[in-house]
């Protein structure tokens, strides 16, 4: 199932939503934290007008979201002149699997014009992501990645920085629900410094929107710029900025997760 077909899963379903996730769509026992939240704007956009952009996005990951059908709630927070809070949960019955905060916004007049501007990357052999049915997560089978800089994971690596070139195989015109997948795709940095498979989660993720429109960027040549920020005690905060094909600044997120190891 391509992205752009799990998100035409989101249909209307009582006084909620339902949405399909397939299997290969799964992070281990959960589904990829970027299609969880994927699913969750889409349906969040109901309660939203198409021309008040996305400004951030606040997801809490509470349990395992399995392969199968996953019920969506969502509710208005608040509705401002310019803002529109929303509130998203994804469930298995009664049972809270996650959490999400939205922000939408108009824009408005401001002397403040400045964005990230993307640093150039030394000129290396890029390492790509082959995707291994059963050594890998299902859902990187519709990425096509490859590391600029840093290490792959369960390498055995030491740095703290990665880079990468990401493509989504899918077709038609990225939207924000894509910019969720795209920031989300990479791993923790952590899991490159083990020599030997070991298992990480993300507990909490925010995301900052840079861009009012997406469908002129394509699905090709993405760049993610990460850092693990700090480790301890078996968790790590991770930093990203993600840019489109053109080196256009496109978000920023953070993320703490916990690494089993």
């Amino acid at each position: 199932m391509r992205f752009s077909e799990a998100m035409q899963t989101v249909t209307r379903h009582g006084d909620g939503w339902q949405a399909t996730v397939s299997e290969d769509w799964l992070q281990g026992r959960s589904a990829f934290g970027g299609l969880q939240a994927a699913l969750a704007l889409r349906a969040m956009r109901e309660l939203v007008s198409a021309d008040m952009p996305l400004r951030s996005l606040q997801t809490t990951f509470v349990a395992p979201v399995p392969a199968g059908v996953v019920s969506i709630r969502t509710q208005r927070l608040r509705e401002g002149r310019s803002a529109t809070q929303v509130e998203a949960s994804l469930h298995d019955g009664e049972q809270t699997l996650c959490r999400l905060i939205a922000v939408f916004g108009s824009a408005r007049p401001s002397v403040l014009n400045f964005q990230p501007v993307q640093p150039p990357v030394p000129t290396a052999i890029a390492h790509e992501l082959r995707y291994v049915e059963g050594q890998l997560p299902a859902f990187t089978q519709h990425f096509r990645a490859s590391w600029l800089r840093g290490d792959l994971p369960f390498s055995g690596g030491h740095q703290r920085e990665n880079v990468l070139r990401l493509s989504l195989r899918d077709e038609g015109q990225p939207d924000e629900t894509h910019v969720l997948a795209f920031a989300d795709f990479i791993p923790p940095i952590a899991l490159s410094m083990f020599d030997t498979p070991t298992t990480g989660s993300s507990l909490t993720w925010m995301i900052e929107l840079l861009r009012d429109r997406y469908d002129d960027l394509g699905m090709d040549d993405w760049r993610v710029d990460a850092e693990v920020v700090a480790a301890r005690d078996g968790y790590t905060q991770q930093s990203v900025t993600l840019w489109g094909p053109r080196g256009e600044p496109v978000a920023l997120s953070r993320q703490s997760m916990v690494v089993f190891g």
